[in-house]
């Protein structure tokens, strides 16, 4: 746990300097009532942790009990994540139970929804079902970084944004969380085209290209 609250420190550094810019399509109200459950891609974790957004709620997320785990659970709580432990393969039940806990308590939850361990970009039901049984909206996310490495030989193809390139986050309109649960491609469409659109908007700032309404990072 140490070392990963370490390393969060060193992650909270690196990512304060990126450029980052937010796009939130206007279905999405962040000011709403009502707790949301953000999803994206593993692999997008280090482009959207600063994805906030002004949206001021504590936010959750359920990290395996693998030893990797355990050092990301140490980087989410340096970074100022409410942590569960579980996952598909080991305590996913409990952990669900929890994360509805913080749900049904007001906080927001984030998914990495084709993990832990894929396969990539084909979504699992977990979140879904924890948006319908808290009665949350399910809301996609999808990032691009202009300059960024990726670990190619891991699974989920990490991303990691160069120091100080610019980072788009954009926040899709809310995916009915029955219909995502019953048809998990809708939610892998949600979120692949937030993806698509984040690489449209990741072109120098001062273009006046936007459709969306934008928000300026934290």
């Amino acid at each position: 746990m140490c070392l990963g609250v370490a390393f969060g420190l060193i992650v909270r550094l690196w990512l304060a300097t990126l450029r980052v810019r937010f796009f939130v399509h206007p279905d999405t109200d962040f000011g709403a009532e009502g707790s949301m459950v953000f999803c994206f891609w593993h692999g997008q974790q280090m482009l959207i942790l600063r994805s906030r957004a002004r949206r001021r709620r504590p936010r959750a997320v359920m990290v395996s009990w693998s030893r990797d785990g355990a050092i990301q659970a140490g980087v989410m709580k340096a970074l100022g994540f409410l942590v569960v432990r579980g996952s598909s393969s080991r305590g996913g039940a409990a952990g669900l139970r929890r994360l509805l806990n913080r749900l049904e308590a007001g906080a927001d939850a984030a998914f990495a929804v084709d993990g832990p361990r894929g396969p990539i970009h084909r979504p699992k039901t977990g979140a879904a079902l924890a948006a319908e049984q808290a009665d949350a909206r399910l809301v996609p996310v999808g990032a691009f970084a202009t300059s960024k490495w990726v670990l190619s030989r891991t699974w989920d193809r990490f991303e990691i944004p160069v120091p100080f390139s610019r980072v788009a986050v954009v926040v899709g309109a809310p995916v009915a969380a029955s219909a995502a649960r019953a048809d998990p491609d809708l939610l892998a469409w949600a979120v692949e085209a937030a993806r698509a659109t984040a690489k449209e908007r990741s072109s120098p700032m001062d273009l006046p290209t936007l459709s969306l309404p934008s928000v300026d990072g934290p």
